[in-house]
């Protein structure tokens, strides 16, 4: 079943936002942790990243499209094995009832879809729990710099996303530990 990706809702009063730019084009393969597009608010820029491994099937929101409502369904995954034909009933609109942000949302019915059993999303996992970690692309590279294990991090972002002020203050708080990695000294953990 293909899998949208939401436009996502970056603060609590974010309604709406600019799809600045694509990272990926239809047909290249993402995996769980990559940048597709950057989303622009009234007061930032942000990159979503993949929570799901697949191909990008379609992209339903151009570039540069301004008032992108929160939860509108701006592009749709296919999963190993899906072909074109599953994006039918992709149309760019996006199901009404809130969910989280970027993670599957239930699909919509199809054409005459009675005897059809809903699709309940599961609960998201916190940050680490299924053995990933969200982190921003900009916490990442501080943290490898650092040989800072993001794992062992709580975040602030949307959802839990480890973002750079959250590795900034592990730092921050281990200054002996940081100022040995930066001499090329090993600490015992």
């Amino acid at each position: 079943m293909p899998i949208p990706i939401l436009m996502p809702a970056l603060s609590p009063t974010m309604e709406d936002g600019k799809l600045l730019k694509w990272l990926v084009k239809e047909g290249d393969s993402v995996a769980p942790g990559d940048v597709l597009a950057e989303i622009e608010t009234d007061k930032a820029t942000m990159e979503i990243e993949a929570a799901d491994e697949g191909i990008v099937g379609k992209i339903l929101v151009g570039e540069g499209t301004e008032h992108v409502a929160v939860n509108k369904t701006i592009a749709v995954l296919l999963q190993e094995g899906e072909g074109a034909d599953a994006l039918e009933g992709f149309a760019g609109s996006a199901p009404e009832s809130p969910s989280p942000a970027i993670s599957p949302s239930p699909q919509p019915s199809p054409p005459g879809g009675e005897g059809v059993e809903p699709v309940t999303a599961e609960p998201p996992k916190a940050n680490g729990q299924d053995g990933r970690v969200f982190a921003s692309p900009l916490a990442r590279r501080i943290a490898r710099d650092a040989n800072l294990d993001l794992a062992q991090l709580s975040g602030s972002g949307p959802h839990g996303r480890i973002v750079k002020q959250d590795v900034e203050a592990a730092l921050a708080a281990a200054p002996v530990r940081a100022e040995a990695v930066s001499e090329g000294q090993v600490m015992p953990a």
